[in-house]
């Protein structure tokens, strides 16, 4: 043993150049060159790989590392040739190879020169793999992400639970099993389904200091891509992860970073090997800062220094998360972890579930509601993760280092609404998803309100006083809290649980933070009919006199020059050049180039006046994808055909083809509407119309209407010469 004490500092050295050991290592490693069955459970960057890399390289023969992704192999094996002088220290097994490369790893391995092999379970099945492996040296199996074993992992593969059947197959041989994540349950399985004996179990805590967890809600898709990239652009030239759930919103995400200044790259199982294979080495060597993924991008991957994971939509699961965040900071230095939370996400994750046989159903739902309770806690994050690995923290030792140390949420009691909620429930006969039981609380009458005849009843509307996001938010801490249960293969039925009705018979205490209600459907945007706020209001009025002053120089109306929505647009981001106006919303760069000189003068005047941190670096510059409805009625009306059959083929009734319309030609695209005009509205008309949006300081259709309703003119004769007077005047 003493030699053995003196074998492993001197092949660390020797063959990876360190001089000391992490946390466990030492003790592992000494555990797997005794030949002892041995369980290591260690965090994303504590340093797992060298537990059986270090001991493959010291003994004799050849390890077999189970991992589960083939794409992955590649790396981790040229991660040890970068410490060999020979390649053939280390190869991988698995479907990629032909049948010569085939043959020259089994020889390598003959010749006792390949210390490690990376196979995938489903090669290591073949009868032909598993003699060839019974008539070699192998030294120990290592089986990587040992949580793949387990039912209750977050990423079960049924072909690991075989694993055990093919070492007995290979002769008796000794077994590491290695994951970051694992609950005790899932801890028990691994060692059971394994067969370990009499295993050296070792758990490193799970904690990693250098994380900074936060949770942000995620309101809608615009809100989300300007807090995401805006936390971008604050850590640039760094590596960074965004994980989300389908193939499309990788490309997509990617696409939008591009065209803001961020390399990026989707990543998913849907694209080839070689694509995959490029996206992951210009990731590696930095040639792009950000991959936009799914879930099968990141297991096995050796980047030390990413610096960000973003998830643009909440996981599956507790283990997920923890696993996927893992990959931040691996090097020790700084990592953050940022979350958007929207409970649609989860409700739509529910649905995938509806399918599963009962046993998977029940155990998917219990891992979604602990995502919702993380996600919706107010308590330290850091030891909320930690106890659902089984471990204890103090929050003190957080050191602010999660959203909620850092910046405490004030608390408000919500006893009695918890308790109306529980009761409305039960008065609709727990027989109503979520979204019936908020339109019923809040009186919303509904078609289907009216069709149960649910107007009439005398609890309908009792909680009018709060709006839907507030009562959903009620709804969601009463699930989270097991006071109500959803049954999700009876599409999400609600019902009173049995501790549901111990609280309406012994009421206690409720508490919620207050910014706890994610405001789903509503953003500040909408209630200003689409015009953002704005941030300066002294700098909104300088605009709009200078507005004033302008549309007298050019002899047009103001609205013309620019649009309100535009000025507080333009008072938010603070544009210093002609590029920057071209972004703000509703100008289009011939209109830039025409209206926006004086204003970028203007506006940088007083930006310099009043020394102003300008927001411009995170202006989101959306991909150039016009709706293909927006260009079906362009190119419609470029050939002439008449509103109604553009209408028509679109499926657009007339008010929402005029809606279309005037988001159309006040974004900057000029439309040439006089062919319409000619055969449907009389000379006359038209030219009073053009009179009054001359002199008019509104482009509102009703105030012409009222104005102009002695003339004997129709609204809908206002509302396309409108669109002409605007496509004509300000484009």
């Amino acid at each position: 043993m003493e030699v053995m004490e003196d074998i492993i500092p001197i092949a660390l050295e020797k063959h990876f150049g360190f001089n000391n050991f992490k946390d466990q290592q030492y003790e592992i490693i000494k555990s797997v060159l005794t030949g002892h069955d041995t369980f290591v459970i260690m965090p994303t960057g504590g340093g797992k790989s060298l537990c059986y890399q270090l001991p493959a390289l010291i003994m004799e023969g050849t390890a077999i590392v189970i991992s589960p992704l083939i794409a992955l192999m590649k790396n981790q094996v040229d991660s040890i040739r970068g410490y060999s002088t020979e390649d053939n220290v280390a190869h991988f097994l698995n479907s990629s190879l032909n049948k010569g490369q085939i043959k020259q790893v089994k020889q390598d391995i003959n010749d006792g020169k390949t210390k490690l092999l990376y196979i995938a379970p489903e090669t290591l099945t073949k009868e032909e793999n598993l003699d060839f492996f019974h008539n070699s040296k192998i030294s120990f199996v290592a089986v990587d992400e040992a949580h793949c074993i387990s039912e209750w992992g977050h990423d079960f593969r049924p072909e690991y639970r075989k694993i055990r059947n093919m070492i007995e197959a290979i002769g008796d041989i000794p077994v590491i099993a290695l994951t970051a994540t694992a609950t005790p349950k899932v801890q028990d399985d691994i060692i059971k389904i394994l067969d370990m004996q009499e295993a050296n179990v070792f758990i490193s805590s799970f904690n990693r200091d250098n994380l900074y967890y936060e949770i942000r809600p995620k309101v809608n898709k615009e809100q989300t891509l300007k807090s995401m990239i805006q936390f971008i652009k604050t850590h640039r030239n760094i590596s960074g992860i965004i994980y989300v759930q389908n193939r499309k919103t990788t490309e997509d995400l990617a696409n939008i970073l591009n065209v803001n200044g961020i390399k990026a790259a989707p990543y998913h199982a849907g694209l080839d090997a070689r694509s995959r294979s490029n996206t992951q080495d210009d990731f590696l060597m930095e040639r792009i800062e950000v991959i936009c993924a799914t879930i099968a991008f990141g297991m096995g991957i050796d980047k030390p220094n990413v610096r960000f994971v973003i998830h643009y939509d909440i996981p599956k699961s507790i283990e997920n998360y923890y696993q996927e965040t893992g990959r931040a900071g691996r090097d020790g230095m700084e990592g953050n972890c940022l979350a958007y939370f929207s409970y649609k996400d989860l409700t739509r994750l529910e649905k995938f579930l509806r399918d599963k046989p009962v046993a998977e159903r029940e155990m998917g739902s219990l891992l979604l509601q602990e995502v919702a309770a993380y996600a919706e806690g107010s308590s330290c994050r850091r030891k909320f993760l930690l106890y659902y690995f089984g471990e204890e923290f103090d929050e003190a030792n957080c050191h602010k280092m999660c959203d909620n140390c850092r910046h405490p949420k004030e608390l408000k009691d919500v006893t009695e609404e918890v308790k109306l909620a529980l009761e409305t429930v039960l008065q609709l006969n727990e027989d109503y998803n979520i979204k019936m039981l908020v339109d019923f609380i809040t009186g919303k009458e509904t078609q289907q309100m009216k069709l149960y005849r649910f107007d009439d009843n005398e609890m309908f509307g009792i909680g009018k006083d709060f709006d839907e996001n507030f009562w959903n938010s009620i709804f969601r801490q009463a699930l989270l809290r097991n006071l109500l249960k959803k049954d999700i293969e009876n599409y999400g039925l609600v019902k009173v649980s049995p501790e549901g009705h111990d609280f309406l018979t012994s009421v206690h205490s409720i508490e919620i933070p207050l910014n706890q209600i994610f405001p789903e459907d509503h953003t500040p945007d909408e209630d200003a009919g689409g015009a953002p706020a704005a941030l300066d209001e002294i700098l909104v009025q300088m605009l709009e006199d200078l507005r004033k002053r302008e549309s007298k120089k050019f002899k047009v109306p103001p609205f013309v020059i620019f649009s309100d929505p535009s000025l507080e647009d333009m008072a938010t981001q603070y544009p210093i050049t002609m590029e920057d106006m071209a972004k703000i919303t509703g100008v289009s760069k011939g209109k830039a180039e025409r209206y926006a000189q004086p204003f970028i003068e203007l506006i940088e005047k007083y930006v310099v006046e009043n020394e102003i941190d300008r927001p411009s670096d995170y202006l989101i510059r959306q991909v150039a994808n016009k709706s293909k409805v927006k260009v079906s009625i362009i190119q419609s009306i470029d050939k002439k055909i008449p509103l109604e059959d553009i209408g028509r083929s679109n499926n657009l009734d007339r008010e929402s083809l005029y809606q279309e319309l005037y988001m159309i030609v006040t974004s900057g695209t000029k439309l040439d509407l006089k062919y319409y005009l000619e055969d449907n509205i009389d000379e006359y008309v038209k030219e009073d119309i053009y009179e009054y949006f001359l002199q008019s300081e509104t482009d509102s259709v009703e105030e012409a209407s009222k104005a102009l309703k002695d003339e004997g003119i129709t609204y809908e004769e206002i509302e396309l010469v409108r669109l002409a007077f605007l496509s004509e005047m300000a484009n």
